[in-house]
């Protein structure tokens, strides 16, 4: 894209050869803009900047520059194509970010700010009391924000985006439910309460979303969300839609006969599968009171990494999730993948490489002299 160098006709003819130059260009949006600089050489100074900028797309619009523009601009544009509970978290993040910072023109962010921001929010106290919160958590405003900043640099409110540096966290892979353990949950489901239906009771409930789970890998709400239309009671045949599941498309699956058989017997006249009439709350309440009957109490310092926030010794449900990838880490890992609904290989890898060195370890601990079969024979 190209400035241009003028002299405004009506000045020239007053002023002669000591009329002021000015540079115009066309800006991303399409408006003319213009400005006037003095001597020819600022002008051609001036142009060579604007036309820099303009083709390295890292123009700044000087008509939008505040914060407070650009967050109304950005929620009314782009929140609406993401999920409502996604786009209420990008709002809480830039909330916090006006709350801690106090941001005035966008393009006074730099990384500097970054900092500040990320020091102010490693104070901001977590969901339980006396806590810090989580890199984690703070990792995932990061990813928001920047987002949000490349947005900024695109529509020209800054000239390009500051560099986010972020929290150190540890790689933790959250807690995998073994098979004794599911076991003792399955057998502990006779002591659900919740949810009430009719037509069949809340331990068969509770027993068909474990089976299910721990055969498919699903994640818990993909799982509420299946209909009795996506599902073939028959053949086993399953529909995960795309509005319901974080990977955005429509998946199809094949339940085998024990989880089919679970899911059988679940029958009403709900439009899903695994309707729960209950505050979402009651289903990690009733789990954990399941787990509670059948015994387990986690030593695991990753216990209480899942979905209900808090820090708590029983299973979350994503639990499961790693519990079907750990138990069918042999199959083909493009298979895999496509099954879990992984975005990233990597992270498909990451659970096969869990599962060879849990078989590793088991090949080489130490079991005591009279346990082995060597004392028996």
């Amino acid at each position: 894209m190209k400035a241009w160098l003028f002299q405004d006709f009506r000045q020239k003819q007053k002023l002669g050869d000591d009329c002021p130059w000015s540079v115009g260009w066309i800006d991303p949006d399409g408006k003319k803009k213009s400005r006037r600089l003095g001597s020819k050489s600022a002008a051609e100074k001036h142009q060579r900047k604007i036309e820099g900028q303009l083709a390295a797309g890292v123009y700044e619009n000087s008509s939008r520059k505040d914060w407070k523009t650009f967050r109304v601009e950005y929620e009314a544009k782009i929140l609406p194509r993401l999920k409502p509970s996604t786009g209420e978290v990008i709002r809480s993040v830039l909330g916090h970010f006006e709350r801690l910072i106090k941001p005035g023109k966008v393009s006074k962010i730099t990384t500097s700010t970054i900092d500040d921001f990320i020091a102010k929010r490693q104070v901001d106290g977590g969901k339980r009391p006396g806590s810090k919160l989580s890199a984690a958590t703070i990792n995932k405003d990061l990813r928001h924000l920047k987002a949000a900043l490349r947005v900024a640099a695109e529509w020209g409110y800054i000239a390009k985006v500051p560099k986010l540096r972020r929290v150190r966290e540890d790689s933790l892979m959250g807690a995998v439910m073994t098979e004794a353990h599911f076991q003792a949950i399955y057998n502990a489901c006779d002591k659900a309460a919740l949810p009430e239906t009719a037509g069949y009771t809340a331990a068969e409930w509770w027993r068909a979303l474990l089976v299910f789970a721990i055969t498919t890998g699903w994640r818990v709400q993909e799982i509420l969300s299946l209909r009795r239309d996506d599902l073939d009671t028959k053949t086993g045949a399953v529909v995960t839609r795309a509005a319901d599941n974080k990977g955005r498309r429509d998946e199809s699956d094949y339940l085998p006969e024990a989880a089919l058989d679970h899911v059988n017997r679940l029958a009403g006249f709900s439009p899903l599968v695994f309707p729960w009439p209950h505050p979402g709350k009651y289903l990690w309440e009733e789990f954990h009171r399941i787990q509670k009957a059948a015994g387990i109490a986690l030593d695991c310092p990753q216990a209480g990494r899942h979905e209900c926030g808090d820090t708590c010794r029983y299973y979350g449900f994503h639990a499961l999730r790693r519990g079907y990838a750990t138990f069918n880490a042999e199959l083909p890992a493009p298979v895999l993948q496509r099954k879990m609904r992984h975005k990233s290989f990597t992270t498909t890898l990451r659970y096969i490489a869990l599962a060879d060195r849990m078989k590793q370890a088991a090949d080489v601990i130490h079991v005591p002299a009279f346990l082995t079969k060597a004392a028996h024979a």
